[in-house]
């Protein structure tokens, strides 16, 4: 029988032959295409153990944890500059900047902790030659792509007085039909869909505080929803108006709910979790999206932020907050830890294809690992960044994106030094 590492290369060769455009199509969003840091295909075609990969250019870059998006050659990103955020275009061959737009944003040291840094925590959207983004205190844009022009703005926590968390403002901007929702946390407007094209509010709803996470729209049976982690539950809205299709409660002790919960269309179960006393569990929604039924629920796992991968029947992330930290394998079905790893940092992930995951640690190295339930193959692992490497990393085709708070590095992955 071929071991994995060798079925490992020759998967990676076969997807040097045959990869499908859909691989190319860019990374305009947090959590990539779909939204849940999945491809079905990309390149990873070297064992780098004994070379590291080439880094194509390296260039310094503001604080900050967004990520990193994409479209026809272009990256945009934000971060901090003294009192000043800087959304920022980048030519993606060479790193360039191909405009930036500054803008005021100090930052009140008596209501938000240092602790982490000020910089930006959201992602931003490419939508129809437009990008949205928002920054630590809540100032949101929406730009031309091409050149940096401000179509509108908005303070969102001021707008719709939302809620201050310590550690910032951190939604991700997430597209619907023409509009744009943003969690925010205010009297009346606990979610907010605004246009795409004026800024002016389409509905604003609900008075669930909001915490660090962002929004994301799943298929219910071929009728969408959106999930949206607030500060004391996690709920299902009609994208539509912002009707409550289901609420659940999840909480903490420190009302940090972060982590994008992971959904499952066809076994229709969203996996939630957060550090603290929040643990996690694991939701059936009823088959017209209108119930959610706890399966079950274990505070021993939790998962601080970065993100969590399904595939099939098991489940594939960083358990830890404070204390304990190890990569687990759980059973999607029970709750059950198949299998715990303590020697791998914190990580936040890429799947490529089913089994295969590109792997940002916290601590500045990237690896590539096939998982399953039985255990992870580690092929390679590569110093790069340094401590915290927070951000997720962003793939198109052949290339990786990765960022600390100092630099911004792009990687080929067929080609080692």
């Amino acid at each position: 029988m071929l071991s994995l590492r060798r079925q490992f290369a020759l998967l990676c060769a076969a997807i040097v032959c045959t990869l499908p455009a859909f691989a190319l199509a860019g990374w305009p969003q947090w959590g990539g295409p779909q939204r849940d840091f999945h491809l079905p295909s990309s390149i990873l075609t070297h064992d780098w153990e004994q070379r590291r990969p080439k880094v194509v250019w390296q260039r310094d870059f503001g604080e900050g944890y967004s990520g990193i998006t994409e479209k026809d050659g272009r990256l945009y990103s934000i971060y901090r500059a003294g009192d000043h955020e800087v959304i920022t275009c980048l030519d993606a061959a060479n790193g360039r900047t191909n405009w930036e737009h500054r803008y005021p944003a100090p930052i009140d040291k008596q209501q938000f902790a240092a602790k982490y840094g000020y910089g930006p925590r959201s992602t931003p959207l490419i939508e129809n030659g437009r990008l949205f983004t928002a920054g630590y205190t809540g100032i949101m844009h929406a730009l031309d792509t091409r050149d940096g022009r401000v179509i509108w703005k908005r303070n969102l926590l001021e707008d719709f007085d939302g809620n201050r968390n310590r550690w910032g403002y951190a939604c991700s901007p997430l597209a619907s039909d023409g509009g744009v929702i943003m969690l925010v946390g205010g009297k009346r407007a606990s979610v907010v869909c605004l246009e795409q094209s004026t800024g002016r509010v389409r509905w604003q709803r609900h008075d669930y505080k909001n915490s660090y996470g962002s929004p994301t729209i799943i298929d219910v049976n071929g009728k969408p929803q959106v999930i949206c982690f607030m500060t004391k539950l996690v709920l299902g809205l009609d994208p539509r108006d912002g009707d409550v299709y289901w609420s659940h409660p999840h909480e903490n002790q420190w009302d940090n709910n972060i982590v994008t919960p992971a959904w499952d269309g066809k076994s229709r179960q969203l996996f939630v979790t957060s550090e603290g006393t929040g643990g996690s569990r694991m939701l059936q929604l009823s088959a017209d999206g209108r119930r959610a039924t706890e399966l079950w629920h274990t505070p021993k796992l939790k998962v601080s932020h970065r993100n969590v991968m399904r595939n099939n029947d098991a489940l594939y992330f960083s358990h830890g907050d404070f204390g304990p930290k190890a990569f687990v394998a759980v059973d999607a079905a029970s709750g059950d830890v198949l299998w715990r790893r303590r020697d791998i940092p914190k990580s936040g992930l890429v799947r490529i294809g089913d089994s295969h995951l590109l792997m940002m640690a916290e601590d500045g190295r990237l690896l590539t690992a096939t998982v399953s339930r039985a255990g992870i193959e580690i092929h390679s692992d590569t110093a790069l960044l340094e401590h915290p490497a927070w951000t997720i990393p962003t793939v198109i085709g052949d290339t990786v994106y990765l960022r600390d708070r100092k630099v911004l590095i792009k990687i080929d992955l067929t080609q080692p030094n």
